[in-house]
């Protein structure tokens, strides 16, 4: 059990860091540590979100 926690916080912790650093990718001007910190809510309910954050990681 302690494990997929641990596992699920770094994932968590993985989608911060790079939403963060890809950032200037995104189409987005502001709101930057909110939009990093409910990233797993916000690529869930909001399409617009998921492509920024596609592009984000992936760099396009």
């Amino acid at each position: 059990m302690k494990i997929l926690v641990l596992l699920a916080l770094g994932v968590y912790v993985f989608g911060v860091w790079k939403f963060w650093t890809g950032f200037r990718r995104t189409n987005f001007s502001q709101g930057r540590v909110p939009l990093a910190l409910f990233w797993p809510v916000l690529v869930i309910a909001n399409k617009s979100y998921r492509q920024n954050f596609t592009k984000a990681l992936k760099g396009q």
